[in-house]
């Protein structure tokens, strides 16, 4: 990986005249810097800003976090998806608070012993927060090393990863490794992007770029298909009453665990309002609605129904419009039927 030897200075340079401007950027404190990153795991920068922002608004530091209730906690995170991140941020607060007088690691080692802490964010705070010559390898930046180098290598496998860890550990400038890896995810992000054609033109590792040298840029990085996604079919029900909406919590473990949800079951066989002990005075189709997970994506139809009398399943509460958007956490899984409960909660 030779040519990645040629990449420190035109990319400083270029990094220091293109950065984004960003809130973590300009406070790059440690606690600061691993929120960013926690919430940047596999989310775009655009979606992450106004999260960021709320977020250090309600917990501005590490104590204020792992005080912070757990349903408040999920509120904030609603739409961001992934929230085990959230639980596992606000473990690594409490752990941090209890166990290390609020003091946040500062050395590579033990940050990534931290809950929710893998090998890149260990290595971006180490780097940005602590200025620690340790590298911070995510897709963007294996991306770009790929194509840089021409390296046919499967970007998805861990030997690729660890080959370009090591490769940037010996070039990683000793004054600046925050900038620099700051600058990798910038390029790989703004520029050498994954779908599309990668900006050329405005890269600073063009002139040594073997992919732009060769025209290999379509045809790297290689990166193996992912598993076809198992589909489910699912009926959810919008149950309302008296200008509120049934909503059960789900379970502590697995997807989506411990948000509250619109009832929903899999298939539309059964009759499921007689077993939650529910009895329907009006009923309309509520249209369909499709969400993908990582592994699963749901196909959902919505049957929306007014209900008599009061009685819930146990663990399911009544909603009105004040306490769905204030208080319980609904994850973005249901958005296609959002606008018909907001109608109905107004």
């Amino acid at each position: 990986m030779e040519e990645l030897q040629l990449l420190p200075i035109p990319l400083l340079t270029w990094y220091r005249e293109h950065a984004r401007v960003l809130p973590w950027r300009s406070c790059p404190t440690p606690y600061r810097v691993w929120v960013s990153e926690i919430m940047l795991q596999q989310t775009r920068v655009a979606a992450v800003l106004d999260y960021y922002r709320r977020f250090m608004e309600q917990a501005p530091t590490v104590q204020a976090l792992a005080a912070l209730p757990e349903e408040r906690l999920m509120k904030l995170w609603q739409g961001l998806g992934y929230y085990s991140r959230a639980r596992n941020l606000q473990k690594a607060a409490r752990i941090i608070v209890e166990e290390l007088g609020g003091i946040f690691p500062s050395t590579y080692e033990h940050i990534r012993v931290l809950p929710g802490v893998g090998d890149y964010t260990a290595g971006a705070i180490a780097s940005i927060a602590f200025g620690l010559p340790v590298p911070a390898v995510d897709g963007n930046v294996l991306r770009v090393a790929a194509r840089i180098t021409g390296d046919w290598g499967d970007i998805s496998t861990p030997a690729m990863k660890k080959k370009v860890t090591a490769a940037l550990a010996e070039l990683i400038p000793l004054d600046a490794p925050g900038d620099f890896n700051q600058a990798m995810m910038e390029l790989g992000a703004t520029v050498c992007l994954p779908n599309g054609a990668p900006l050329c033109h405005c890269c600073p590792a063009a002139p040594f770029c073997r992919a732009f040298r060769e025209d290999l840029t379509g045809s790297l990085p290689v990166k193996a298909a992912r598993k076809e996604r198992r589909v489910e079919e699912r009926t959810v029900y919008l149950i309302f009453r008296d200008g509120r909406v049934a909503l059960r919590r789900r379970p502590d473990k697995g997807l989506l665990a411990g948000l509250w949800e619109y009832p929903h079951e899999q298939g539309d066989g059964e009759d499921w309002l007689s077993r939650w002990g529910l009895c329907p005075i009006r009923e309309e189709w509520g249209g369909t609605g499709k969400h993908i997970f990582t592994h699963v994506e749901w196909r959902m139809t919505a049957r929306v129904l007014e209900v008599e009398g009061e009685a819930l399943p146990k663990g399911w509460v009544w909603a009105d419009g004040t306490a769905l958007r204030e208080v319980y956490a609904v994850p973005n899984a249901f958005h296609a039927f959002s606008h018909l409960v907001e109608e109905r909660l107004r």
